[in-house]
Formats: structure tokens, C-alpha cells, sequence
């Protein structure tokens, strides 16, 4: 019981550093002696020192480690990366205990550390509140597998799935609300990804407003063409760095090569011909759809592609959660695509 409560507060420092650790996973530690917190840290961003070793710095005696319990979201790392190994550290301050939230999922490091703790005579407990912490870095833990980046499918919708109102009506289906949660959303993700439809169409500056101490993410525009308006907001604002364009690659190589560059999570935005293929392809993990109560009708749909042969094949929603946002709903949950093979 005391082991859950002490991981709770370990998770709390973690989410203070949600969409600022990429490609690092969000970890957060406490420091816990006589069954009162005395210490905590957080993993703030890629090469800055990570959770452990702030928690430990955190320490008004650096002498007081010796002979306490440190509770870590993730397993410490065990080997050298943009910062030394945590185990280390770890093992020179003298913990009596630690206990971790999760294994690391990276298939070359798992249980390395937990399996160095214990040689080193410290006891070791592990899978504690081991949902909360995985689901904490649900990109992280798919990239490192996978090496591609996690994929979010996200639209603003009518209730008849249409993505845009009849012309001359204005801009925004969804409402005030939810617009402002998917900058949140935008503000944990690395990279927003469009096809040139959309750019052409909207013009749309893929910023994250609203938010204090966010990232810029990545805007990615894909294209068959390569015809593209030089002076759209993408190319000419101050984030113009922060954009790539791919010409005439397939959406799944052009996951591939973000998994390459570090990119852990893609914010797929439309239109829906790009959704279609990443559905139709079998590329899309998560989803966050918007609705607003209206019909539109009319032929711009959220997802197109070819779609699935069968009722049997469809796509499936698992584990869903509906949000109201004022007068609009939030639908989020995990992709599922039964007995099916990913496409090529």
C-alpha cells in the first residue's frame, strides 16, 4: 500500500515532464526514508540528467540516500547514453531499496538494471501501479520496438463523419474546448503530420497555442506532386525550420525515416485521404476524434482509403473513452485491426 502511494507521487513528477523528454521517456522519481518523501525529481529533457539523479541532487544531504528507498517509474538505465548509467549512481549513494514502476521496454536493456541492483546487494521491487507507468510513455515504449513512431489519427468531425461545413460557412466544426485540447494534444506529440490537399486548402500553421513551455513539433507535408504554395505558413513562419516535406513516398516509408530521425509519436491531422491510407495500411495506433453536433453531409469525409473488405475487418476502437467538451465529444482509445496482416 505505502509502495503504490510513494510510485503515485513518483508518476505525479513524471507528468512534469510530459512532451519535453523526447526521444527520452517521461520518468520521475521519489526518494522515500522513515516512510516520508524527502526527495524528487523528474526527467526534464534529452541530455539533462535524468529522474534518479535529480531526485538524488534534490537531497538536502547527499548522505541521506544511504540506507532509503528510491521509487522510479522505469527501470535506471544500465548503460551510457547522452548521460551515465543511473544504476550506478544508484548503487554509490547507498539505497537500502528500490522499487520501479516498469521494465524498460527496450529489448537490449530490459532487466539489465534491475538484475545490477541486485548483485549489488540492494533489493529490488518492480511492477508497481505497472499500467499507470507504461501507459505514462505509450510512444516511447512503441518507437524503441518498433523504431517507428507511434501514430495518432486526429479529426475534427460532424456526427456524419465530414470534416468540413458546406462553403461559405465558416472554418471550425468543433468548438472552442475541444480546438484547445487538441493543442494540448499537439504539445505531447513530435510531429504533426498533413497531406498537401489540406496545405493547399487550409493553409494551417500546425502550432501548438495555448499551451505554456511547449515544444514546436515537427509539421510534415506529404506529397505526390511535390506542387506546393511557397508562401504557406509552414514554409514562411518562424517555425519554417520545424517542416519537412516527403514527395512521393509511401506513408509508411516516410514513418519509417521519422523513426529514424527520433521521431517517437506522429499527430496524424488529414485530410481524409491521408487518414484513409494510414488506416487502410494499418498505421495507426491511437485515435483522438472530435465530434460536433451537426450533420453536414456533403463529400469531404474524415477517413476515406479504400476501407475494410469486410465488417469483420474493420478497424476496432478498443478500450474507448468519451470526453464531453462542452457540446462536442472526445473519443479516444487503441487501434485494432483483427486478423489482419499490415499492409505493404
Amino acid at each position: 500500500m505505502h509502495d503504490e502511494k510513494h510510485m503515485r507521487a513518483a508518476l505525479a513528477e513524471a507528468r512534469r515532464g510530459l512532451g519535453h523528454t523526447s526521444p527520452n521517456p517521461a520518468v520521475g522519481a521519489v526518494i522515500v526514508r522513515g516512510g516520508r518523501i524527502i526527495a524528487r525529481g523528474f526527467h526534464r529533457r534529452a541530455g539533462l540528467p535524468h529522474a534518479e539523479i535529480e531526485a538524488i541532487r534534490a537531497l538536502k544531504k547527499p548522505g541521506l540516500a544511504s540506507g532509503a528507498t528510491i521509487y522510479v517509474t522505469l527501470e535506471p538505465c544500465s548503460t551510457h547514453g547522452r548521460t551515465p548509467p543511473c544504476v550506478g549512481a544508484i548503487i554509490a549513494a547507498g539505497f537500502a531499496r528500490v522499487v520501479i514502476g516498469t521494465i524498460d521496454p527496450n529489448p537490449d536493456h530490459a532487466g539489465r538494471g534491475v538484475k545490477l541492483l541486485r548483485a549489488a546487494g540492494i533489493q529490488v521491487t518492480t511492477e508497481v501501479l505497472e499500467a499507470e507507468c507504461r501507459a505514462l510513455n505509450v510512444a516511447f515504449n512503441h518507437w524503441i520496438v518498433t523504431k517507428m513512431p507511434l501514430v495518432i489519427a486526429k479529426a475534427g468531425m460532424s456526427l456524419d463523419g465530414r470534416l468540413t461545413r458546406p462553403p461559405g460557412e465558416g472554418q471550425w466544426l468543433t468548438n472552442a474546448a475541444a480546438r484547445a485540447d487538441a493543442h494540448r494534444l499537439r504539445a505531447q506529440v513530435d510531429a504533426i503530420l498533413i497531406g498537401a490537399e489540406t496545405l493547399r486548402c487550409d493553409n494551417p500553421r500546425l502550432t501548438v497555442r495555448g499551451v505554456r513551455g511547449a515544444r514546436q513539433p515537427w509539421r510534415i507535408v506529404v506529397t505526390r506532386s511535390g506542387k506546393l504554395p511557397k508562401d504557406a505558413h509552414l514554409f514562411a513562419d518562424e517555425h519554417r525550420e520545424r517542416t519537412l516535406v516527403y514527395r512521393g513516398k509511401s506513408l509508411r516509408a516516410v514513418l519509417r525515416d521519422l523513426g529514424k530521425r527520433q521521431v517517437t509519436s506522429v499527430l496524424i491531422e488529414g485530410g481524409g485521404e491521408v487518414l484513409g491510407e494510414a488506416f487502410d495500411r494499418h498505421l495507426v495506433q491511437r485515435v483522438n476524434f472530435y465530434l460536433a453536433p451537426l450533420l453536414c453531409g456533403g463529400p469531404t469525409v474524415a477517413v476515406g482509403g479504400r476501407g475494410a473488405g469486410s465488417t469483420a475487418e474493420s478497424a476496432i476502437i478498443r478500450n474507448p473513452v468519451y470526453t464531453p467538451l462542452g457540446d462536442n465529444l472526445r473519443l479516444t482509445g487503441e487501434v485494432e485491426y483483427p486478423g489482419a496482416i499490415s499492409a505493404a
